[in-house]
């Protein structure tokens, strides 16, 4: 009987030794590289002009979710960043636009006026992360070890650094054009490091210019992020770190060229040669295989409308801001109350609620009046009560989008959907630029590769969604994914 028990306890302590030995495995390093109005198809229309080592290496050995949709509208940069990185969207994380209306004021998405501005003396440094509501990948790797994990951001906006790095990020950078260099906020430190002072000083631009408007601000981005990395010596611990950067050039570019121009040509070229370049870096100073990256985007890009039309597609603009004071002079006409309606974010229509009440009306018959007149635009083929959306009688895809999106507290009461391929402003006969923010394929299908650690070449055309990335990332390092977080992981 003892010569049992001593066995059976021996078999207990090797268990129990044995398990106690075991630690989970998890990357160095966890990169998420977002690219500002990245189409999904760019992975493919330039697919024979990039590099080897750039994106054509993250197509041939990563595994691409080759459907991968934003569920939710509008379609803009402050909420994709968000909602890549919390795994939610505007209705829970908050962030309802790069700027929204919120008790009648109206905010930019990271603005902050309890910190100032750490590198300059402008206010290019009032913004912090504190009208997020939801936390991020970043801050669910820190809280999974005590904060050991230390967690950057990096781009050339601001909301780009600062949302994607979350709350409790060790620190943020993002570039002030009115002094030529990167800066940070007193959210996250007092002044800059040492090495952010040198980096400056080494690649100074002067004063005015803007380097989102060239393929260089893809280089310099690049260059901080190494940086970054090198001096701050990220992966070199024994917990896992992160690095979220975000490629902002080829958004402002997009937007002044459009799709098919030669400067969106060469601003991918240049990202591509760069991200093959930050590649080797990362295999060099990491190893192959030890880090985990994923590239996505914030938002997609409709081709330009003028474009459109010569090629006989269909194409117009409906004019949001002539809308508000169509439906202005209409109410005050039947109420005798001016500027009833606020304004408009992308194709939000924002009532007046203080003017309402104070005036005695009823918001619910407010609404149906300016319903009525958005109606009589022939473009506009709903206009939804955003309140009441789940009920709307429109396709239950786009339903969805609408509901996702509307934040009670901080969006527009009324949505006006419009026709396909329609901008939400009338425009010229040479404009040759681009917009996004709609629900429509061309803005909200957008690419997600992921590369590296325990990633396996491969590639699905399952439904994916946005709000997928942050749990599917989560449950790769084995923590919890963010509080807000509706997404579920891809496996």
């Amino acid at each position: 009987m003892k010569k049992n028990l001593l066995i059976l306890l021996s078999l207990v302590l090797m268990s129990t030794a044995t398990w106690a030995g075991r630690k989970i495995e998890r990357p160095k390093l966890v990169v998420g590289l977002v690219v500002d109005q990245m189409r999904w198809d760019y992975l493919y229309y330039y697919y024979e002009d990039f590099v080897e080592g750039g994106l054509k290496r993250l197509v041939d050995e990563g595994f691409s979710c080759e459907n991968t949709m934003i569920n939710y509208v509008p379609t803009v940069t402050a909420i994709g960043h968000t909602s890549i990185y919390t795994g939610s969207t505007p209705a829970l994380h908050g962030i309802c636009g790069n700027s929204f209306f919120e008790k009648g004021k109206s905010i930019n998405c990271c603005g902050d006026p309890t910190v100032r501005s750490v590198g300059s003396d402008s206010k290019a440094g009032k913004v912090s992360p504190r009208n997020m509501w939801a936390n991020t990948i970043g801050d669910q790797l820190r809280l999974s070890n005590d904060f050991k994990s230390r967690v950057f951001g990096v781009a050339l906006k601001d909301r780009a650094a600062i949302l994607p790095a979350g709350h409790s990020a060790n620190a943020a950078y993002w570039f002030d054009k009115s002094v030529g260099h990167f800066i940070s906020s007193t959210y996250y430190m007092q002044e800059l490091p040492k090495w952010v002072r040198d980096f400056n000083k080494q690649h100074a631009m002067k004063p005015g210019d803007d380097p989102k408007m060239k393929p260089e601000g893809v280089t310099l981005t690049f260059k901080m992020a190494e940086a970054l990395l090198e001096n701050e010596r990220l992966g070199s611990g024994d917990v896992t770190d992160m690095l979220c950067v975000s490629i902002s050039s080829t958004d402002a570019i997009g937007h002044e060229y459009g799709t098919r121009a030669e400067q969106t040509v060469a601003a991918y070229k240049q990202l591509d040669k760069d991200l093959a370049h930050f590649l080797r870096v990362l295999d060099r100073r990491l190893g192959q295989g030890q880090y985990l990256l994923f590239l996505s985007a914030d938002h997609g890009g409709a081709h330009n409308p003028n474009f459109m039309r010569q090629h006989k597609l269909p194409a117009d603009g409906w004019g949001t801001g002539n809308t508000v004071k169509a439906i202005n002079q209409r109410l005050a006409a039947k109420y005798g109350v001016d500027n009833l309606a606020l304004g408009h974010y992308s194709d939000f229509i924002y009532l007046n609620h203080a003017r309402i009440d104070s005036a005695g009306l009823d918001i619910h018959e407010v609404k149906r009046e300016a319903i009525r007149e958005i109606e009589k635009n022939d473009k506009i083929l709903y206009a939804v009560d955003c309140e009441n959306a789940a009920s709307a009688p429109i396709p239950q895809l786009v339903r969805e989008r609408i509901v996702n999106g509307y934040n009670r507290h901080r969006s527009g009461d009324i949505y006006a959907l419009p026709r396909s391929q329609m901008f939400t402003w009338e425009f010229k006969d040479d404009y040759i630029g681009t917009t996004h923010g709609e629900w429509n394929p061309y803005d909200s299908h957008i690419p997600l590769v992921f590369f590296g650690w325990n990633v396996k070449h491969g590639a699905t055309t399952k439904p994916t969604r946005i709000v997928d990335i942050a749990p599917t990332v989560c449950a790769l390092l084995h923590i919890q994914m963010p509080n807000a977080s509706i997404g579920d992981a891809i496996f």
